[in-house]
């Protein structure tokens, strides 16, 4: 007799709804899973997916991790090391290839912690594979990327967290500035500050000897290929963040790495989610690493340059906030009370507890795709102004660059909008 085909999670999740009867989750190893434990698959055992494991996924019972995945032999048995030493037994399953792990039967969803670089496409065939996804900021390396991921994601109704935690982290010191930006306590605002590192620049890394243990050509996914070098990929199990995240083919440079967070403040604090800004113009002085910025339709002005973190510039007084601190000028604007018809930002527990709640009630998360996809867009826009030094027209609606009276697409432009792909990583055509 041919076995019924198992329910997938969506439709338990419907059915004890419909029924209080208990629900129990089919076998893992020699244990049952209760069902509203969600099944997780880590991808990139790097210093950041470990971080993100053991500090958010394996510190919260409503998670429980399945399986690993990593390119490098070492992270990837250290990832599950760390995952049976939680769980006082070897279940956890390992990959070296993501889109096996999303075959994995129950798997319910994933987190994704490798590289820019391969965000997209592993978002594409998490998202395609019916998998919910946390992906790491930023959430693309290109504006095509970033487009794209929106369209599959909202096609496919994935529950997609972006870990832009400080919206709801760091003593929610982010959030108490956007309720006072998004109440008018500093007037209307002018002018945003975002003070963080340097545009990516091209890489020029010499070619090591490889790396034993570790598939090299999986580690470029689709970027072109080049020799190995461990500043992309240090040997091991390394306890620093690699500097791919200098390099154009990989990241978007300390401006997106940090620039992702903090643009992120910025358009949360101006209503800025899943929108854009109109124009980008190129810093002033033509050798200048800061300076750059991009405009908004009602004038707004956001500038890459400042002091660390971001800083709303009003017409009525100044709002600083970073991850340790937050200030004004004057002093009373922080101290203002907030009236019952003031405007109040949600403050989930923590960014993984809020992804989890709105696994199981299918609710968009506080950094859904269009928040990350829209932080990373305007990363990219100002890496795009360092490296082409002239005024950019962008259509955020449209997410192409047009001429500069607002009519037609500027081909030359929009041959930026995606970098070079390797074969067989084609992105999806929307």
């Amino acid at each position: 007799m041919s076995q019924p085909t198992p329910l997938n999670r969506r439709q338990l999740v419907a059915a004890a709804t419909a029924t209080p009867a208990l629900l129990a989750g089919p076998l893992l190893g020699a244990q049952f899973l209760p069902r509203d434990q969600v099944r997780l698959g880590v991808i990139g055992i790097g210093i950041r997916g470990r971080n993100l494991m053991n500090g958010a996924f394996l510190a919260q019972d409503g998670f429980r991790v399945v399986a690993v995945c990593d390119v490098d032999t070492n992270r990837r048995e250290d990832g599950k090391r760390r995952v049976d030493e939680r769980y006082g037994d070897t279940d956890c399953a390992m990959f070296l290839d993501h889109r096996e792990l999303l075959q994995m039967p129950g798997l319910d969803a994933v987190v994704i912690a490798t590289p820019d670089h391969w965000h997209a496409n592993q978002i594409v065939d998490a998202a395609v594979a019916g998998k919910d996804i946390y992906c790491e900021k930023p959430l693309t390396n290109s504006l095509r990327e970033a487009q794209v991921v929106i369209e599959v994601v909202r096609k496919h109704g994935i529950v997609f967290q972006t870990g832009s935690q400080q919206r709801t982290e760091y003593g929610r010191r982010f959030v108490d500035a956007c309720e006072h930006v998004r109440n008018g306590h500093i007037g209307r605002v002018l002018t945003i500050n975002v003070g963080v590192g340097d545009p990516s620049r091209a890489c020029d890394l010499a070619t090591e000897k490889p790396e034993p243990g570790l598939d090299w050509d999986r580690w470029q996914g689709p970027v072109p290929e080049r020799g190995y070098n461990s500043v992309l990929s240090p040997r091991g199990v390394h306890n620093h963040y690699p500097q791919w995240r200098s390099y154009q083919e990989y990241a978007g440079g300390g401006l997106a790495d940090m620039g992702a967070h903090h643009i992120d403040i910025g358009h949360w604090g101006i209503k800025r989610d899943g929108s854009g800004p109109v124009l980008v113009l190129p810093p002033s002085d033509p050798g200048a690493l800061r300076g750059a910025s991009v405009v908004y339709d009602d004038g707004t002005r956001l500038i890459h340059g400042g002091p660390g973190g971001t800083t709303f510039i009003g017409d009525g007084g100044l709002l600083h906030v970073d991850r340790g601190r937050i200030s004004s000028v004057p002093d009373e604007i922080l101290k203002r009370e907030f009236g019952k018809d003031d405007e109040r930002l949600p403050r989930p527990a923590n960014h993984a507890a809020n992804w989890l709640e709105c696994i199981h009630s299918r609710a968009k998360p506080i950094c859904d795709v269009d928040v990350g996809a829209g932080s990373a867009a305007v990363c990219h826009l100002l890496n795009l102004a360092y490296r082409h030094r002239r005024e950019l027209h962008w259509n955020p609606k449209t997410w192409r660059f047009v001429n500069s009276d607002g009519t037609g697409d500027n081909l030359l432009q929009n041959a930026w909008l995606d970098g070079e792909r390797r074969e067989g990583f084609a992105l999806p055509q929307i």
